[in-house]
C-alpha cells in the first residue's frame, strides 16, 4: 500500500472546481456532449477541463491560485473558451446543482474504469446522481493543521450550504428543499459528514483500515463534505451547491478561505460534536436555505441558535480581519445573496412568474456573468 503523504503547499493557496451542466441549445435538456467537448479543449487550458460522472457534466478547474482575484481570472478564461466550444456544438452551460426536468435514466455514464466500478456498486442510487457542485481547496501548512481545520470547519458547513442552495427541482417536481442535491449525495455510502478525526495519525489509521478491508481503493472514494486532500496539500470544501452567478463563486471562495484561515490559527479548538446536531444543522440548510435554523456547536458565534441568515452575518463580522489580511475579493456577493435570496429562491420566483422551466433556465443564465447583480446587463455567453 502506498504511503499517504500530505503534499507541501503554500498556506491559504486556492483551487476551485466548477461542475457545469451541458445543455442542448434548443431543448435546454441535458446533453451528453462532454466527450466531444473534451476533444475540443484548447491546449492552453488542457488539464483544467475534465469529465465528471455523467457525460452531461463538465468540470472546469483552476490551477494553483494565491488570491481570489487570481481565481476569478483563471476561471473566466477557461469558462469563456469552453463556452465558445460548446456553442460550436450547439450546446451551452448552466450553473445549478440539479437540472429541473432532466430524466436520470436518459443520462449516459462517462468512460473510465473508476466510474463504471462506482456505478456497478451504486446501481439505482448512482443513476439518480446527476448533481453538480462547487469544490474549494485551501492550502494548509501540514496534515495536522488540515485535520484540525476539517474537524472545526464541518461545524460551519451549513452556513455555506445555506448560501449556495441551487437545486430545488428534480424530474419536474419542486422537492420543497433548497438543496435536493444534498439529499441525493447523502444516499451515496461514503458521502456526507465525516465526523471527528482528531489527528493526522487517526486519519491515516482510518484510511489504512478502509483500504485493508477494501471499502475504498483510493482516498478520493471518500466523498466527505469537507476532507483533507493530501495529494494537493489542501482542505477541500465540497458542501456547496453550484451558485447561479459567477460572482457568487468568488464570494463563497472568499468566505471559505477566510474561515479556513481563522480556524488554522486556532480561533476555536476542535472537539467532538454531537452527530445529531451536525445532521440537524445540515438538514436545516438543505431544506430551508437561509431561513433554516443553525446552532453553533463550538461557540465561535455570539449567538448560539439563530437563522442561517443571521449566523452568516455574524460570521462575516468575525472573519473581517482575515478578509482584510488576505485582500480577498467577492465579499459584496455574499451581501447580495443575503439581500436578494439564494439561487433556489430565485428559481422558484421565476417559476411562479413564468410557469416554464425553459424560461426559468434562460433568465437564470442571463445573469451568470453579471457581477453587479443587475439583470440583463451582462449575459451568459453561448
Amino acid at each position: 500500500m502506498k504511503d499517504v503523504v500530505f503534499a507541501r503547499s503554500r498556506s491559504l493557496s486556492l483551487g476551485v472546481e466548477l461542475e457545469f451542466q451541458v445543455l442542448d441549445g434548443q431543448t435546454l435538456d441535458l446533453a451528453d456532449k462532454v466527450p466531444e467537448l473534451l476533444a475540443r479543449v484548447p491546449d492552453t487550458i488542457r488539464g483544467r477541463v475534465v469529465p465528471e460522472f455523467m457525460r452531461s457534466i463538465l468540470e472546469i478547474r483552476t490551477g494553483i491560485c494565491h488570491t481570489v482575484r487570481e481565481v476569478a481570472a483563471d476561471l473566466r478564461r477557461s469558462i469563456h473558451l469552453m463556452e465558445d466550444e460548446a456553442a460550436a456544438l450547439g450546446c451551452l452551460f448552466y450553473s445549478a446543482s440539479l437540472h429541473p426536468f432532466a430524466e436520470p435514466a436518459a443520462q449516459k455514464l462517462s468512460q473510465g474504469e473508476r466510474y463504471h466500478r462506482i456505478m456497478q456498486e451504486l446501481q439505482q442510487v448512482g443513476r439518480h446522481f446527476i448533481a453538480q457542485g462547487l469544490h474549494i481547496h485551501v492550502g494548509m501548512e501540514d496534515g495536522e493543521t488540515a485535520i484540525a481545520v476539517c474537524d472545526t470547519l464541518q461545524a460551519y458547513l451549513p452556513l455555506l450550504l445555506g448560501l449556495s442552495g441551487s437545486s430545488p427541482y428534480f424530474r419536474g417536481i419542486d422537492t420543497g428543499l433548497a438543496s435536493y442535491r444534498t439529499k441525493l449525495f447523502e444516499a451515496l455510502p461514503l458521502a456526507g459528514i465525516a465526523g471527528y478525526l482528531g489527528s493526522w495519525q487517526a486519519y491515516l489509521d482510518e484510511i489504512t483500515l478502509l483500504r485493508r478491508v477494501r471499502v475504498i481503493r483510493e482516498i478520493k472514494d471518500l466523498w466527505w463534505d469537507v476532507r483533507p486532500s493530501p495529494e494537493f496539500g489542501t482542505v477541500e470544501v465540497r458542501i456547496c451547491d453550484l451558485p447561479a452567478r459567477f460572482v457568487e463563486v468568488l464570494g463563497l471562495t472568499t468566505m471559505v478561505r477566510a474561515l479556513a484561515a481563522a480556524l488554522a490559527e486556532g480561533r476555536v479548538r476542535p472537539r467532538r460534536i454531537s452527530p445529531q446536531l451536525l445532521r440537524w444543522n445540515k438538514w436545516q440548510a438543505a431544506r430551508h436555505g437561509l431561513a433554516g435554523q443553525f446552532t453553533d456547536p463550538l461557540g465561535l458565534l455570539p449567538t448560539e441558535t439563530q437563522t442561517i441568515d443571521s449566523a452568516v452575518r455574524e460570521m462575516m463580522s468575525i472573519l473581517a480581519p482575515w478578509f482584510d489580511r488576505n485582500g480577498d475579493q467577492g465579499l459584496t456577493a455574499i451581501a447580495g445573496i443575503l439581500e436578494e435570496g439564494i439561487s433556489a429562491s430565485r428559481q422558484r420566483a421565476l417559476m411562479r412568474r413564468t410557469g416554464s422551466f425553459i424560461e426559468m433556465i434562460k433568465q437564470m443564465r442571463d445573469v451568470y456573468w453579471n457581477e453587479d447583480n443587475e439583470p440583463g446587463r451582462c449575459r451568459h455567453r453561448s
